[in-house]
């Protein structure tokens, strides 16, 4: 069972939290940001996730992040930071700071438990591939060019953070991966629309839906690729799926109107904070990123 530090100054939120994930997981939780860093600083290694309000008194949210990822104790938790705040500034500068994702209040009490078990999957299978070393390193380091077909959430999950082995800062590029995969197959291959995703989060369906649909006879055949290219100062990923594509403009940018939405930000932090560049192809069912194998300033 992981364990979660909760920080809110609002004690009704805490009871919310709580009443939302105490069967699920084991929860401590902090009042402010100066109670939740001393916490933390007391016992670096207790803790799976944070869930941080954005707004407190003494310490706000913003300086409890940029401390956390500061940190090489820390900087591999990943914080769910949740806010009024909403605007597209404030949910850029919370993602860019190193939220793992940005959840706008108020929302469904199903939508944080999906969010949170999404982001604990992905740290297992973080901590799966640094058990791996450096064999893992060497072997993507002599890959310049690949293909795979991928089918499934597990898929997803695990390519993305193995393809971003090879990138100067895998975490970003590890997020980024994941979201245009997994756009390619619950949106692209199985048809899940923005609106009924919508729903199933927020009725905690979206996952089992997912595997109901992959199971279909009609969609087992379907499936996903993501290719790999190597050139000088750089790694292209080329993803495409066998859908009909979407309108793919609306979702480059974090739009205001969709901040109190469960979901629909994905595109927008992968294009903004992982990669150098994205570029949508035909309609919409290709998409090709790149990223920089150096720092600009290196």
């Amino acid at each position: 069972m992981a364990k979660l530090l909760v920080v809110d100054d609002e004690p009704i939120n805490l009871e919310i939290i709580s009443h939302c994930l105490e069967d699920e997981h084991q929860l401590a939780f902090a009042e402010d940001g100066v109670e939740a860093w001393a916490m933390l600083e007391s016992a670096p290694h207790a803790y799976d996730g944070v869930i941080l309000d954005r707004m407190m008194p003494r310490m706000d949210g913003m300086e409890v992040l940029r401390r956390l990822k500061a940190d090489k104790r820390f900087r591999d938790v990943p914080v769910i930071m949740q806010s009024a705040a909403d605007s597209s500034d404030q949910v850029a500068e919370g993602l860019a700071a190193g939220a793992w994702y940005y959840l706008a209040k108020p929302y469904a009490p199903k939508a944080l438990r999906s969010i949170i078990n999404a982001a604990l999957d992905d740290r297992r299978n973080r901590k799966d591939l640094a058990q791996l070393g450096g064999k893992l390193q060497t072997i993507l380091g002599l890959m310049h060019q690949a293909s795979f077909q991928f089918y499934t959430l597990e898929d997803v999950s695990v390519l993305s953070s193995t393809l971003a082995q090879l990138c100067p800062h895998p975490e970003t590029v590890a997020m980024g991966l994941s979201e245009l995969m997994l756009n390619a197959v619950e949106h692209g291959n199985l048809g899940i629309d923005y609106a009924e995703k919508g729903r199933l989060i927020e009725d905690g369906q979206w996952q089992e839906e997912v595997e109901r649909r992959l199971s279909d006879p009609a969609q087992i055949a379907r499936h996903a690729v993501v290719e790999l290219q190597r050139d000088a100062g750089f790694l292209s990923f080329t993803i495409r799926d066998q859908g009909p594509g979407f309108d793919w403009q609306r979702y480059l940018d974090l739009d205001p109107a969709r901040a109190f939405d469960s979901h629909g930000r994905g595109i927008a932090m992968a294009r903004h904070l992982a990669f150098a560049s994205m570029e949508y192809r035909g309609a919409g069912n290709e998409v090709r990123v790149t990223v920089a194998l150096a720092d600009p300033g290196e």
